[in-house]
């Protein structure tokens, strides 16, 4: 009796978020919130009223340029990120992101069940753990990926027609297929929506989860390092990188 009751929480620490990975996620935070504060001021323009020559105010040119410096690092941070999709560690692998699986599909319900629909759920769905993303969570990223992508050729298509390096005239072809430049600009906008909506889901559901399951969900883009239970350890070591450290 005194054994069960003295027993012992004890929880491994593992390496999940490379440095990559967690330079690509603060570098994104940082530049969509570069992106979002100018393209509002683009989009709608305070009236600033100022005694100076109108040669003189360069307000509207310097909140341009923050938003095009910003969209190119967006971009490239994003082939960065496809590229490392493919030679980073099995939690940044693109398996983690497209339902390929059954297994993908089961873990799937099973969080909409658990997490979202708060359902009891059987034992083996109880004891369901997953390490780096769950099946969830990797769908709606994936879902964020292609977001990027629309948000890329949106950008670059409508910067196209004034843009007087090669690179952004890559996708002056973008307005022609979308139907102009002013669906193409209302799908940029609706895009930037949809961003700043998942934003807050985000960092919601990241509290939420360190609070509840406390394994270290918010240190982890800091630092990498997650903490699970060992018994869940042991008995998934073909399942984690590196299982002998």
């Amino acid at each position: 009796m005194a054994e069960k009751l003295l027993r012992v929480h004890r929880l491994r620490r593992i390496y999940v978020w490379e440095l990559p990975v967690r330079i690509y996620h603060w570098v994104n935070v940082l530049v969509l919130l570069v992106l979002i504060v100018t393209g509002f001021y683009i989009g709608n323009p305070l009236a600033l009223m100022s005694g100076k020559e109108a040669s003189e105010v360069y307000t509207m040119g310097w909140f341009r340029y923050l938003h095009f410096a910003a969209a190119y690092i967006f971009f490239f941070n994003f082939v960065f990120r496809i590229y490392w999709g493919f030679a980073g560690n099995k939690y940044a692998n693109w398996k983690q992101f497209i339902p390929t699986t059954k297994t993908f599909w089961k873990e799937l319900k099973t969080v909409l069940k658990m997490d979202i629909l708060l359902m009891k759920g059987n034992k083996e769905e109880r004891e369901h753990l997953t390490i780096g993303h769950n099946a969830l969570a990797g769908l709606t990223y994936f879902g964020t990926f292609l977001a990027f992508l629309l948000q890329c050729l949106t950008g670059f298509g409508l910067y196209a027609s004034m843009a007087s390096w090669w690179f952004p005239k890559l996708f002056a072809w973008v307005p022609f297929v979308l139907g102009g430049d002013i669906l193409t600009r209302q799908i940029h906008h609706w895009t930037m929506w949809f961003f700043i909506l998942f934003a807050v889901i985000h960092v919601y559901l990241v509290f939420y989860h360190d609070y509840v399951e406390g394994r270290g969900e918010i240190s982890s883009m800091g630092g990498g390092w997650k903490f699970i239970e060992e018994d869940y350890f042991e008995k998934n070591k073909p399942h984690t990188p590196n299982p002998e450290k």
